[in-house]
């Protein structure tokens, strides 16, 4: 400090004595670290509340419901520890219910992502009216699940539906679409009616694939498939990824089977035909139509594990076939 700093100094310091205050000090400084350590916790603070409230609470409820035999509105329940389990390891239903939903998501899931990149596909090229085409076909992805059940409820009414109205129009009987055998097919095509989804994820994919790769592989002489089966696939590979995982989330715990059953008692569950009746359409029973609370949540927690270890199996074996731009394990 210079002289001229030290006399300044000195002077505040007495000024501040004559008037019977202590001379200003600074405060202690918040580092740079603490305050971007705040401001995360301040914006996630909304997500990490709801997160807790909205989703570890009610799984927390339902874990100790499924170690009672509560019904909902009976106050004499009782704890029964890991019965609830027990009965459904010997219950024929549940893994009948099971498979049948495991058997839907391996059929729905590939048709789904393979329609859906055929489509992103096709809207990818230059042609006209190209961003009309994108939106009639995503529109279809908009619609709420009760509103596409119940059109396709209403499209194939066996008395009244339009498509049996087509079949008789050229001479064909009727046909029971939303019974056995034909009811499978048709909560098929409410999944494949609903492509735009993948579609348009499958599209941001292909955007994303450099021009310059398909540039060098139509240089060396390379045909459309070999290209898109050799450089698109790869470098879709977490797109593809990613669309399976959230695929068989979502198939498996479908209510669709229930918006296409025929009128009939209150619940609804009764008039499920039997290859639409799910895992999720025996949870429903168990609880709506039944009271069994207990076991229902035992129902919905051993699927909660099957789906990790579903998912963890899925990034296991597709370790070594997903290309990533950037290796995600590298540090930063």
């Amino acid at each position: 400090m210079t002289v001229d700093q030290i006399s300044s100094a000195a002077d505040r310091s007495s000024a501040a004595t004559d008037t019977g205050r202590a001379p200003a000090t600074a405060g202690p400084r918040i580092s740079m670290t603490a305050r971007r350590h705040r401001a995360f916790y301040l914006f996630t603070s909304p997500w990490i509340i709801g997160f807790l409230l909205l989703t570890v609470t009610p799984m927390g409820y339902a874990l100790w419901l499924s170690f009672t035999t509560f019904d909902g509105i009976s106050p004499n329940w009782k704890y029964v520890g890991l019965d609830n389990y027990r009965e459904l390891l010997n219950d024929p239903v549940t893994w009948g219910a099971l498979g049948r939903a495991g058997l839907f998501a391996v059929t729905s899931v590939p048709l789904s992502i393979i329609a859906g990149l055929a489509l992103a596909v096709l809207v990818n090229r230059p042609l006209k009216a190209r961003g009309l085409f994108r939106t009639l076909l995503y529109l279809p992805a908009v619609v709420p699940p009760v509103g596409a059940g119940l059109a396709f409820k209403l499209l194939f009414d066996p008395n009244s539906g339009a498509t049996n109205g087509v079949v008789t129009f050229f001479g064909f009987e009727a046909i029971g679409w939303l019974a056995d055998p034909y009811a499978r097919y048709v909560l098929l095509m409410t999944v494949l009616w609903a492509a735009g989804n993948v579609m348009i994820i499958s599209l941001a994919g292909l955007q994303d694939v450099p021009r310059e790769l398909h540039e060098a592989a139509c240089i060396d002489g390379a045909s459309a498939w070999r290209t898109f089966r050799s450089i698109t696939v790869p470098l879709l590979s977490p797109v593809l990824l990613f669309q399976t995982v959230t695929g068989m989330i979502a198939s498996v715990q479908t209510i669709m089977p229930l918006l296409l059953a025929p009128l009939g008692d209150t619940s609804g569950i009764t008039t499920v035909p039997q290859s639409n009746y799910l895992y999720m359409m025996h949870v429903f029973a168990q609880y709506f139509a039944l009271g069994r609370y207990g076991y229902a949540s035992a129902l919905l927690w051993v699927l909660f594990v099957l789906i990790l270890i579903a998912t963890g199996l899925i990034f296991r074996f597709t370790s070594g076939a997903v290309f990533y731009n950037v290796d995600p394990e590298a540090k930063k």
